[in-house]
């Protein structure tokens, strides 16, 4: 493993590992499915949107395109990321719009 390890704890309420203890180990970035802690990964971020722009699209499925656009989008959306911050804040109002026009492009 790497000297400094990318960490997604991802079980949620209660995370594999508490975020203390890897980066307190010296990990580069962790992420977690909790609100709580900094950069959490959670399927709020891109549902609302990749429902919409399929909505918005007439879609009848979700395509491999559509999610590779949500990811992009959801990547792309904070523009200076730190160890703290590589995604939007789930309560951020902006993130649904975006990703719904990003999901609706390759439709």
């Amino acid at each position: 493993m790497s000297d400094t390890p990318i960490i997604l704890a991802m079980a949620n309420p209660i995370p594999e590992i508490m975020p203390d203890v890897p980066r307190d180990a010296g990990s580069a970035l962790l992420g977690t499915g909790r609100s709580d802690f900094p950069n959490q990964v959670n399927n709020v971020l891109a549902f609302p949107g990749i429902f919409r722009g399929a909505l918005d699209a007439g879609a009848q499925r979700i395509t491999e395109e559509m999610k590779l656009a949500a990811a992009r989008a959801l990547a792309a959306f904070v523009e200076s990321p730190t160890a703290d911050l590589i995604l939007s804040d789930a309560l951020d109002s902006r993130v649904a719009a975006r990703v719904a026009a990003a999901v609706a492009e390759p439709s």
